[in-house]
């Protein structure tokens, strides 16, 4: 005898809801924790039949709830959410969000002031999802209902999570002011409580990112080195760790220091961190930064592409140093000439010709050498630098000296009358 398929077992269970509450809850619970595979040998009947069982969970699942919710129980609608992860995987991130909202609303039925702080803690869980999905829009919409919310009740703790989540959104969408008043807010509230070590390292991580997006490089690698240090010796999250370690390599590369990151990755609580492969990756970085090889630092890039390329942070930092480093090269290339084509030029730094009439271009407008394209002849014209001409300043100042004589004279002639 086959066993029951979801169909069934969902009717059978929105029947025993009305009498048997208990059976109703196990059949539904059995419904979720279903395998969506199938005897068919078809890949059409197949594909049918997993539709139809996602379909299935997904309304046992709102069922479910509304059953804990019509017994005021919200430990049994936390616990509904929980049993959604595997389903929610196979699911659009549309329909997810929609149903956790519906989930979540169901708490706002039981009179009870703990379930207000699970619905706001599952709440910021949801937007730290969103920001990881990179919906961006959505988390600011949550994060504005939920401030309103906390604002009201005076809950630092979770308000410290939200703001911090907020500054974390508004930088994803690059708005920079916002999101260090985000983390100001952020700060402000953690010190009015105490701040349990994981959240003032991730304080700490973000401030490090916002004064590395300011080019504050010095700054950035103190925050990254306290959150480093606060995060290994918890020994709970060696991810965030390790990421904090990375940025503090990056922050010695970017300040033209990548001889120290061989010494910094001698210390004693990055030494377990030195042998992986998303260390190696900044490492074969801070070597072609140092040997100023433009190449070497291309053959990192595609070599760990994964490593450096996942991370926005890195990745944002990275190609600023890659443009700086292409500037060096071409300025090396052109100084000792005072015509230079440029077919020449970008066989030298291995880069196409349009790319690099674009960057000589750019460096002529940032006045970093002084010379002109001449795109007729497909040269580059390079000029020594111009000295200060004087006499424009110097004639202003004789003006203005004759003109002060010119009105001394006549306040005498003045007196004289």
């Amino acid at each position: 005898m086959s066993p029951p398929t979801t169909a069934q077992l969902l009717a059978e269970a929105d029947s025993a809801s009305k009498t048997d509450t208990k059976r109703a809850e196990a059949l539904y619970k059995q419904i979720l924790s279903s395998s969506t595979s199938t005897p068919s040998t078809s890949l059409e009947d197949v594909q049918q039949q997993k539709a139809q069982t996602l379909r299935d969970q997904e309304t046992a699942l709102v069922n479910l709830g509304q059953l804990y919710r019509d017994q005021k129980n919200a430990q049994g609608v936390a616990e509904v959410i929980s049993l959604s992860r595997s389903f929610m995987s196979s699911t659009a991130k549309a329909k997810t969000a929609k149903l956790i909202r519906t989930l979540l609303d169901y708490f706002n039925t039981i009179p009870n002031s703990q379930q207000i702080q699970m619905t706001h803690s599952l709440e910021t869980r949801l937007v730290g999802l969103q920001l990881e999905a990179l919906q961006f829009k959505p988390a600011l919409v949550m994060i504005d209902s939920l401030l309103t919310e906390l604002k009201r009740l005076d809950d630092k703790m979770v308000l410290t999570e939200v703001h911090l989540l907020e500054s974390r959104v508004y930088r994803g969408i690059g708005n920079l002011p916002k999101a260090k008043a985000a983390l100001t807010s952020s700060r402000t509230a953690a010190n009015s409580i105490y701040c349990p070590p994981f959240l003032q390292a991730s304080l700490d991580l973000q401030s490090g990112i916002l004064h590395a997006e300011d080019k504050d490089y010095t700054t950035a690698y103190s925050y990254f080195f306290e959150a480093f240090e606060n995060l290994s010796s918890q020994g709970e999250d060696d991810g965030k760790a390790l990421g904090a370690l990375k940025y503090m390599l990056l922050c010695k590369v970017m300040l033209n220091l990548p001889e120290d990151v061989t010494s910094l990755l001698s210390i004693k609580l990055a030494v377990k961190y030195a042998q992986l492969r998303e260390v190696e990756s900044i490492r074969a970085v801070a070597r072609a930064h140092q040997d100023r090889n433009l190449a070497d630092f291309q053959k990192a890039l595609r070599d760990y592409k994964d490593e450096l390329s996942s991370d926005p942070t890195i990745r944002s930092h990275l190609a600023a140093l890659y443009d700086t480093l292409l500037e060096q090269n071409l300025l090396r290339i052109v100084e000792p000439y005072s015509v230079i084509e440029l077919e020449y030029v970008a066989e030298c730094v291995g880069q196409g010709r349009q790319a690099v009439e674009a960057k000589l271009s750019q460096m002529i407008l940032d006045k970093v050498f002084h010379g002109v394209l001449d795109q007729g002849r497909g040269c580059l014209l390079v000029f020594d630098e111009p000295k200060p001409d004087n006499t424009y300043t110097a004639a202003i100042e004789t003006l203005e000296q004759v003109g002060k004589v010119v009105e001394s004279l006549y306040a005498k002639t003045v007196k004289i009358a």
